[in-house]
């Protein structure tokens, strides 16, 4: 059987097909390569996953149905990892109809289409951003989250709510997955670790908002992907013991069930930032701001239900992690400026 595989191109996407790849399994990844951040670096990523033989790379959008109920039509799907969204909580200040027609529209086309071709299980992103205002921590699952403070992290709780009702209604096995600050090689240039990377490398100051003062659950990469596939093979079932009269969020009568992937120890953004100098042997250039609209102080997420169904928790440290990025970072980019180099010569 084959697992679809949106947002192939991506970060995660790419970390996850890899896996799934050297684990056997047939795969099918879907991507539109969209120029949010760098295409290059995603057709990259693309690349080396078309080098393998059991991996069908796909151009296409979520947003256009019949495009992705054409796809269904034309491989035998029996699982779905849906990653693909228009990411990012700042750009939704000033793009709402990115998020509208990806998050919403798309997301809403993949259920209709796992609906019409009888897909035994979907698991799809969401976000630790989706906890909003909520400041008890840990972050759990359990917890109603009715608060979201950006218009990315309410697509994500639509999505969750929108999972709920095909799993009431069609009995569709549905998994939500709440990432907390993914980072990693090959990862995404909008996001902090990858910019302040570049920037303190190049001598550039770096805007640490709300003056430092900020607590992140960073979550390396193959910590996230094992989350991911010790679930996919573990679809929901009704939770018998669900109370109607005192409903818990994170499970249901029907087949639906939400988790956090999170590192489960929330690190200053100052340690963050020391150690991506330590590894880069640069001293910052500070530049502290204000909070962002739309961000939060600190995330914290509680892994209890996925270290008890499927026995894992994350377990890679900052130190690590930053390390195996910054070494990643350097290769490719030195890699990327000789092509290119040799390219212009070539040109000229």
């Amino acid at each position: 059987m084959t697992i679809l595989v949106t947002g192939a191109a991506g970060f995660i996407g790419y970390h996850l097909i890899d896996r799934l790849l050297r684990e056997g399994k047939q795969v099918v990844g879907l991507d539109n390569f969209n120029d949010y951040y760098d295409v290059q670096l995603k057709r990259d990523r693309f690349g080396m996953l078309r080098q393998q033989l059991s991996f069908i790379g796909v151009e296409g959008d979520i947003a256009r149905f019949e495009e992705l109920n054409s796809l269904f039509e034309r491989h035998d799907i029996s699982t779905v990892i849906h990653l693909a969204a228009q990411a990012g909580v700042r750009y939704s200040l000033t793009n709402p109809f990115a998020y509208l027609e990806s998050n919403l529209t798309g997301f809403g086309n993949v259920l209709e289409s796992c609906r019409r071709h009888g897909v035994s299980h979907l698991l799809y992103a969401s976000s630790s951003s989706i906890y909003g205002a909520n400041v008890k921590m840990p972050f759990s699952v359990h917890d109603n989250v009715d608060h979201p403070v950006s218009l990315y992290a309410a697509t994500k709780k639509s999505n969750e709510l929108m999972a709920h009702s095909y799993s009431h209604l069609y009995g569709l096995p549905a998994t939500g997955l709440r990432f907390f600050t993914v980072y990693g090689p090959w990862g995404r240039p909008d996001m902090a670790y990858f910019s302040f990377t570049r920037d303190i490398s190049n001598g550039i100051p770096i805007k640490v908002f709300n003056e430092g003062r900020m607590q992140r659950d960073f979550t390396y990469i193959d910590d996230i992907v094992e989350g991911i596939v010790r679930l996919h093979d573990r679809p929901p079932t009704a939770d018998p013991q669900w109370d109607r009269e005192h409903p818990d969020p994170g499970t249901s009568y029907a087949p639906y069930k939400v988790y956090n992937i999170g590192n489960n120890k929330p690190e200053a953004l100052m340690t963050f930032i020391r150690t991506i100098e330590q590894k880069l042997g640069k001293e910052a250039k500070l530049e502290f701001m204000p909070m962002q609209p739309g961000d939060v102080e600190a995330t914290y997420a509680d892994i209890e239900d996925l270290t008890r169904d499927v026995g894992f928790a994350p377990t890679t440290s900052i130190e690590e992690g930053i390390g195996r990025f910054v070494d990643w970072y350097r290769s490719y980019y030195t890699s990327r400026e000789a092509v290119e180099e040799l390219l212009r010569v070539g040109r000229s």
